[in-house]
Order: structure tokens, then sequence, then C-alpha cells
């Protein structure tokens, strides 16, 4: 009874918001599971589009266009994620030397963030235009011939073949590399100077501080970093509608098959099945991050 009323307070404290998750998150991703495994068919025809159970996964995963739009969700995420991290860190280590006007760059590198993916999609729209030749050309192209380099033209993320998503993860780094850069720097400021100075005592070198000194102690950020990174990208639909627009083959992924495939057909068991596949590489990436926290607070805690 005394063990009771030490928790049961706070269990009462925190059960609306149990109730509510349980409902609104973890009821409705049930919900979507089992309209997935639902038989359906077309309005118009009455033929069967989805047969039912694990029979939905195995169509949609086996056809052509889900399998290029998650090869194309692979490319952009990759170099999305591996973009920003670069030159997140890069201008995390320049603000972090102490430069002038710090305040200013600052400002400068997170701005982007600031600008949401469709405003940021209609400019990239017109920087990445497909058109090439001198009386075509705008955006990149255009100032590729005006600068004498016109074989850097190309069509980018309308270009035919496997990796002309990579075009798309431009923008996508653009905006986020501040934000990375936040956190990397939030990270190098929380190192105590005095590590630094009993490293250049041993006789290291300023890579070697970082090498051996600052980087391991970042790790956690990196990690934290590159799970926000991954989790954007597979949802990423907004910045890809706005740039390729609706029904774009070249440039299609989960998110805008979800939308000019699904629901503009009323498939709603295609929709659920689509929905659940993503959800379940989220959580191929999110739980072992998960994991990893859990054992790294217990591991401190003892």
């Amino acid at each position: 009874m005394k063990r009771a009323k030490d928790w049961l307070p706070g269990l009462l404290l925190v059960s609306p918001s149990i109730i509510l998750v349980a409902i609104f998150v973890y009821g409705l991703i049930g919900q979507n599971i089992w309209t997935s495994l639902n038989v359906s068919r077309n309005v118009v025809t009455d033929k069967i589009t989805n047969p039912g159970g694990w029979q939905n996964y195995t169509q949609l995963l086996g056809s052509a266009d889900y399998q290029h739009a998650l090869w194309n969700l692979l490319v952009l995420t990759v170099v999305f994620m591996g973009g920003t991290m670069i030159f997140g860190l890069l201008m995390a280590i320049l603000l972090e030397k102490g430069i002038n006007a710090e305040g200013v760059f600052r400002s400068v590198y997170l701005f982007p963030m600031a600008v949401s993916f469709i405003a940021a999609g209609v400019v990239w729209r017109w920087l990445l235009s497909p058109a090439e030749g001198p009386d075509q050309a705008i955006g990149l192209n255009q100032l590729f011939i005006k600068l004498g380099l016109p074989e850097l033209q190309n069509a980018w993320w309308s270009a035919d073949n496997r990796f002309s998503m990579a075009a798309m993860a431009i923008p996508a780094v653009w905006q986020l590399s501040g934000y990375v850069m936040a956190l990397f720097l939030a990270g190098f400021r929380g190192i105590s100077a005095d590590q630094r100075e009993a490293a250049r005592i041993d006789g290291a070198s300023e890579w070697q501080i970082y090498r051996f000194v600052l980087f391991p102690q970042l790790s956690p950020i990196a990690l934290s970093a590159l799970i926000i990174l991954g989790h954007m990208s597979m949802k990423m639909f907004d910045l890809i509608y706005s740039i390729a627009g609706a029904n774009s083959y070249q440039a299609a992924v989960p998110a805008t098959l979800m939308w000019t495939q699904m629901f503009a057909q009323n498939d709603r068991v295609g929709a659920a099945v689509n929905a659940t596949i993503l959800l379940t590489i989220v959580a191929v990436v999110v739980v072992p991050y998960l994991i990893y926290t859990n054992r790294t607070e217990r591991e401190m805690g003892s």
C-alpha cells in the first residue's frame, strides 16, 4: 500500500497523456496495419487491386514503380545525410575557432532552416531547371554558360539515370546544414578547454586534437543528427513535390507515390501498405538508436 502511494499519484498525473498516445498514436498505427491487410477493389472496374494479407506487401514491393521509388529514396537519403553532416561539421569547426562576427555567420547559416520546404522548392525549381542551351537555360545551367563552363550543364533531378535523385538532395542539404552546424557547435562549446590545452602540452597537432579528443566526444551528437536527418528524408514530400511536380516518375519516392497514385485513386489499402513499409524502415533506423541511448544512460547511471 505504501509503494502504491509512491507511484500512484505520478501515474494519475501522466495517465491522460498515456491514454491519448495509446489511442491517437499506437491505436492509429494498429488501425493502419489492419487496413493494409484488407482486400480492395477498383471502384470503376470492380477488379481486385489488393488481394489481402501479406500479398498486399509482396505485390507493392514487387512493383517496378515502387522499387524505383525506394531506390530514389536510398539515393536521396545517402546524399542528403552525407552532405548535411559534412557541411554542418565544417561550418561548426569554422565558427568554433572563434571568428569575428560569429553571430552574423550563425544567423546566415541557420536562416535556410527558417524557410519552408515549399518556398525553398519554388526557388530551387528554377535553379535546378533541366533546360539547357544558351537560349533555354535558366538557373544554374545559365550560370555555367555565363562562366564559360557549358559542359557542366545537366538535367539535374530529371536526368535519365539511376542517381539523378542526388540533385534533389542539394536544396535539402542547403536547408538543414545550419541545423547540424548548431548541434555540433553546441557540442564543441560543451568540451572543456582544459582538454585541448592538455593535448597541446603533450605535443598533439591541431588535427590530432580534433581526431582523438574532440570528435570522439561528439559521436552521440552525430548519431542523433543522423537519426533526425534519416527520419526527415524518409518522409520528405513537400520539397520534392514543389520542385518536380505532382507526377514526376524520375523524382518519385514512396511519400510522393502515396499522394499521386494511392490517394488520387482512392486506394486506401495500398496507401496503408506504403505507410506501414515506411514506418518499418523508420523503426529499423530509430529503434537501435533508442536501445543505444537507454544502454548509455544506464551505464552512466551506474
